[in-house]
């Protein structure tokens, strides 16, 4: 969801800010004109509980060589993306890499030139979080000497969880975790029509 950026605030504890992020998140399915969702479903999105333990310092490389490619879609359409880096970062005791992608249309727009995608799975997904897989945004701006914090607690689900008829990416192989990323946004809990 374009617009869910890295909010921060002076002042506030790291669950409020994780709360902050959320009603922001909310909000904006009311004002997208494009939304699967009205005001009344909000109440049915579901997360897990903040959990710092999934907010983590992580490494950044640049893939500066990498060729475009398109990303599947859940309507079966493709997207044009080209790689622009991975993230290796450690989470119990084990070792991860994600591909952090940016998407070649969304580079035209002079306000979404710097706007970074993960779109990811993991071992919840079919379980307790949507099956399609979550994303996460990021801005080039939050790398910073090759380093970036990585906050699952920010992952949300795609249009495609809440509706039919949206193109949402499906995560690349390269993108599927093999550990439970019990952070972010779980299932919806309405039926969807």
């Amino acid at each position: 969801m374009l617009g869910v950026g890295i909010l921060t605030s002076f002042g506030q504890s790291y669950n409020q800010q994780i709360d902050s992020f959320r009603q922001h998140y909310k909000n904006e399915f009311i004002s997208d004109e494009h939304s699967p969702l009205k005001a009344a479903d909000t109440g049915f999105l579901r997360f897990y509980a903040p959990d710092k333990a999934y907010c983590l310092n992580a490494s950044f490389v640049l893939t500066p060589d990498s060729k475009p490619f398109k990303i599947a879609t859940h309507s079966g359409k493709t997207k044009p993306y080209r790689q622009y880096g991975n993230i290796t970062f450690s989470l119990k005791d084990q070792s991860f890499t994600l591909a952090v992608y940016q998407g070649l249309d969304l580079m035209k727009k002079p306000e979404l030139q710097d706007y970074l995608f993960i779109p990811f799975n993991d071992l919840t997904n079919y379980e307790t979080t949507y099956a399609g897989g979550r994303y996460l945004d990021l801005r080039m701006g939050d790398i910073k000497k090759d380093r970036i914090v990585l906050d699952f607690n920010k992952a949300y689900n795609p249009y495609c969880a809440f509706a039919e008829g949206y193109s949402c990416p499906i995560p690349p192989d390269e993108n599927k975790l093999k550990v439970r990323i019990e952070a972010g946004e779980q299932m919806f809990a309405k039926k969807i029509d």
